[in-house]
């Protein structure tokens, strides 16, 4: 029970106990009567009935006054001062108690804080103790950072389980290009602290691409490395490097595990679009002009002839001119205007041939549980692949073998030939026609789970190679030939580095190595391990139901215990409607400030991004949290992940306490409040005042998600509805 509560019982307990004592002496007193002084007495009591009524209320009132100050000083004097010292042990070690009520109290008062100073002098010795130590460790950190946001290329440090924990301004730049709503907000949903890569790249890719690095680290490559070439939501080409994090498992002589990754991207996307221009242009150059060249050649043939007649001589002629006209003309228009791609060609990356079949073995046996074995694999063949699609066809090819002609093993042969590779998938077992393999060549690939558009076709002609069935009779055997383009051998990776001055370290979060997302539900996490989203909206009036709307939202973010001030979603949002003069006054945002502005159809689709994989936060959250649900019809964009208000979780916190407005929470925490009224600033208080909370919610026993709902729910403010 709150201290209000137990108050409020002592009081209704206290005029209890007098109306029960006023009553109970009456009746002693009346029974004690004879029958001749009862007699005597009601004459007098009767018409004075509504004046003792009146005399016990007055003394049920004094009662009630007397012991609602003392519950005041003896509950509520006690909960107030228990409330101060739990922010001084929670949030603010420099906050003191002013020494109030009974002089008992006063006297915890001035011991608390003096216990206070001397716990306070304590930390600072402490804490400067600790800063020494860490001085040179994180020097090294800022070094790193440093170098890592200095680089011209985008680069971004993932864990294993695809959480960002660092990337450099280059990355910010090249994922806000990769956002589907730039426009919003900078495009900064895509890219954070804690926020997962696989917004931006499938997951398959990062597991083939990790799997490959660990079979090269089993192998002892001296670059353990891997390549590949995709494609984004927003249409980018992107060529991706990846190499390992590697940690040892705790023993000087362990061998070194993979904890993470780090990507190096490179928009391509320009580069392969002027490839492709200029194999248009030769295409057009050679195609369209191959019939005039033999229209000009049958002409000049025909004009050897001695005896050729004027007319004929004259219409040949003309033939000639139109042709060299046409031709001109068409030099003219392919040098001013490019035709669209015909084909499209993809880039390819070089890998050792051996690192590409001893993946096709992994992903055949795991994906399709067929046995597969090795034949003469040349250790000296590169290949230039797309690996991705490559292994697709291959395990497609298996899958088809397996499920259609009950073949029970594969086997893999890798050999050179000129300036190709051949790689080889044999099989025993019945024949098969050449209709079927041509079936086969241009069906879209789909095979245990997995779908592709392409076809084996179009992953051959990517790769400007070729495909044949090729029978071996003596051995009852047959095989598929993949034709392959060869690389020169690598031993290493050339990387040039281009530095530039204009970004310094800011993101980055090395504590995330740590983290694994495991299988737990998201109710049993503890607050201090997840991701926040702090929100705040302004509005063109108090009345979502009554057609009210956002004109601006902000947010930041939580991760790691830390309020990512860098890492923020700012955007104001045209309401489509009039502006009233009663909302520019509170939050000073004016009908010229959303002309031009996207609206909330291309704004919440930004915000949903910047807030995924989170738990939302906000003060008086149903207020902000009905506005966007109104949208969810009209967008398609819902907002499913849990939120906490930091308005009731006061409530929990400080049940003592009168108000629970942002501004007495920040007064009681210590927290400056600064831009007030405004989406961004609002969400940068919350977020302070939220990170302030979750010691002191584990103080009374809620430390996980769902602790803080369960808690919240119980809350009075909980029943408000908008």
């Amino acid at each position: 029970m709150t201290p209000k509560g137990r108050q409020a019982l002592a009081v209704a307990a206290a005029c209890g106990l007098v109306v029960a004592v006023l009553a109970g002496a009456g009746v002693a007193v009346w029974q004690d009567l004879a029958p001749d002084e009862r007699e005597l007495l009601e004459p007098i009591l009767n018409p004075r009935l509504g004046l003792l009524i009146m005399i016990g209320l007055v003394g049920v009132g004094a009662a009630a006054v007397a012991m609602k100050a003392f519950a005041q000083a003896g509950i509520g004097g006690p909960a107030l001062l228990a409330d101060e010292i739990g922010l001084i042990v929670g949030t603010d070690p420099a906050r003191r108690v002013k020494p109030s009520g009974s002089p008992e109290l006063k006297r915890i008062a001035e011991a608390v804080n003096t216990l206070a100073d001397q716990r306070r002098s304590l930390q600072e010795d402490v804490e400067a103790r600790i800063h020494e130590a860490r001085l040179s460790v994180e020097e090294e950190r800022n070094r790193l950072a440093a170098l890592m946001s200095e680089l011209n290329q985008s680069v971004v440090v993932c864990n294993l389980d695809g959480r960002i924990l660092l990337y450099n301004n280059r990355a910010r730049l090249q994922f806000k290009a990769l956002s589907d709503a730039p426009a919003a907000s900078g495009g900064g949903g895509l890219i954070g602290l804690g926020r997962s890569i696989y917004t931006v790249f499938e997951r398959s890719l990062i597991v083939h691409a990790l799997e490959s690095i660990q079979e090269r680290i089993r192998r002892q490559s001296a670059q353990p490395v891997a390549n590949f070439v995709t494609t984004t939501r927003a249409g980018q080409l992107l060529r991706v490097q990846m190499a390992p994090v590697l940690a040892t498992a705790g023993e000087a002589d362990a061998e070194p595990v993979v904890s993470g990754f780090v990507l190096m991207l490179d928009n391509i996307t320009r580069n392969f679009e002027a490839e492709t221009k200029r194999d248009q242009m030769l295409h057009t150059l050679t195609e369209g002009s191959r019939s005039s060249l033999a229209n000009l050649r049958a002409a000049a043939e025909m004009l050897e002839y001695p005896d050729l007649d004027a007319e004929l001589k004259d219409r040949f002629l003309k033939v000639i001119r139109d042709e060299v006209q046409g031709m001109s003309r068409r030099l003219d228009e392919t040098a001013n205007a490019f035709a669209d791609s015909l084909k499209t060609r993809w880039p390819l990356d070089e890998m050792q041939g051996a690192d590409l079949v001893a993946a096709a073995q992994r992903r055949v046996e795991k994906k399709l549980g067929l046995p597969t074995k090795l034949e003469d694999v040349d250790p000296t063949v590169w290949v230039k692949v797309d690996s991705f699609s490559l292994l697709q066809a291959i395990a497609y090819l298996a899958s088809r073998l397996s499920d259609e002609f009950e073949v029970r093993e594969v086997r893999f042969r890798l050999s050179s030939a000129g300036r190709l590779a051949h790689l080889d998938l044999i099989w025993s077992g019945q024949a098969m026609s050449t209709e079927t393999v041509m079936a086969w060549e241009l069906e879209p690939m789909s095979f245990a789970g997995e779908s592709s558009p392409l076809t084996v076709r179009d992953v051959v002609a990517r790769h400007d190679g070729e495909i044949w069935l090729q029978r071996e009779k003596t051995q009852h055997r047959a095989f598929f030939r993949l034709l392959l383009p060869l690389a020169a051998p690598q031993e290493q990776v050339e990387a040039a580095v281009y530095l530039k001055g204009d970004s310094r370290p800011e993101y980055y979060d090395f504590d995330l190595f740590k983290r694994t997302e495991g299988g737990h539900v998201l109710d049993d996490r503890l607050l201090s391990e997840l991701a926040f989203t702090v929100f705040d909206t302004e509005t063109t009036g108090l009345e979502p139901s009554e057609g009210d709307e956002i004109i601006q939202i902000g947010a930041t973010r939580i991760v790691n215990g830390k309020l990512l001030r860098s890492e923020s979603f700012d955007q104001l949002v045209d309401p489509q409607r009039e502006l009233s003069e009663a909302s520019t006054k509170i939050h000073g945002i004016t009908p010229g400030m959303l002309a031009g502005q996207p609206t909330m159809d291309t704004v919440l689709p930004a915000f949903h991004a910047f807030a995924e994989d989170t738990v939302l936060v906000a003060h008086n959250a149903a207020f902000d949290m009905r506005f966007l649900q109104i949208k969810e019809d009209r967008t398609g964009i819902r907002f499913e992940q849990p939120v906490l208000d930091t308005l009731l979780l006061s409530a929990v916190i400080h049940p003592s306490q009168e108000s629970h407005r942002l501004e007495a929470i920040c007064e009681r925490m210590g927290v400056s409040v600064m831009g007030r009224h405004t989406a961004i600033g609002d969400a940068i208080v919350t977020g302070e005042v939220f990170l302030r909370m979750i010691p002191l919610l584990a103080e009374v026993g809620i430390r996980t998600l769902g602790d803080a709902r369960r808690a919240s729910e119980k809350t009075y403010y909980a029943r408000v509805k908008y």
